[in-house]
């Protein structure tokens, strides 16, 4: 099948929640199937993008992972939400990716993977000044150090920052995303967190963003 990233059809697929959509393709409904990948389309690349660093493997893995949803969407009882469920696809065949292809070439970073668009964006920083000149070029110099963070951290450690920074999930919910113990995820967050927190702080610092240098990797928040 070719899951194609089409514009998003936002006001049919509002209409319907994803047990209806995932109700409707269990009995063979192609359009609610669709409307399901049109959902989640860029979320799922987004998670990709950030775990493999390389667009072109982000988006076969974002569709190979779509695949896998449609073959096996009988099999999901909707025991949890669909979306938790697409993400632990997500993450296991970019962690398969990565172990098959270990001296793959690493690109430039590109930070259109956190959003599905750029109305939702926030970034890890928090930075929401306006995009004068040089707040641009700051953001671009920002951007390369939070890259060369993210590259120095395992591919489970990038994709829980992922899951808990930019998509908001729970540590409960990336625990079953991720196969793991909670206790598992809050130690790897912590990890993954201070890691970046030595990284950026030098830079925000640097630039005179002294609360965000204090805030930058503060170690794993209180349980949500």
């Amino acid at each position: 099948m070719n899951f194609g990233f089409a514009p998003l059809f936002a006001e049919a697929v509002l209409q319907l929640t994803d047990h209806d959509l995932v109700s409707r393709s269990r009995e063979g409904d192609p359009e609610a199937f669709r409307m399901l990948v049109e959902r989640y389309q860029h979320r799922a690349y987004g998670i990709a993008m950030g775990v493999l660093r390389n667009p072109a493997d982000a988006m076969d893995a974002a569709q190979d992972a779509f695949v896998k949803v449609y073959k096996n969407i009988q099999n999901f009882k909707g025991e949890s939400a669909f979306y938790t469920w697409l993400y632990r696809i997500v993450v296991n065949v970019c962690i398969d990716h990565i172990r098959k292809h270990k001296k793959r070439r690493m690109v430039e970073y590109d930070d259109t993977w956190r959003r599905r668009d750029q109305a939702e964006f926030t970034p890890l920083t928090g930075n929401t000044r306006a995009m004068q000149p040089n707040i641009a070029l700051e953001n671009e110099e920002l951007s390369l150090v939070l890259n060369e963070a993210l590259s120095t951290l395992s591919e489970n450690h990038r994709a829980i920052i992922l899951l808990r920074e930019v998509e908001g999930l729970s540590y409960e919910q990336i625990a079953e995303v991720m196969d793991c113990h909670i206790g598992t995820v809050m130690s790897r967050l912590h990890h993954a967190r201070k890691r970046l927190q030595k990284a950026l702080k030098p830079y925000l610092e640097a630039s005179g963003q002294i609360d965000l240098a204090q805030r930058a990797g503060a170690g794993v928040r209180k349980r949500a």
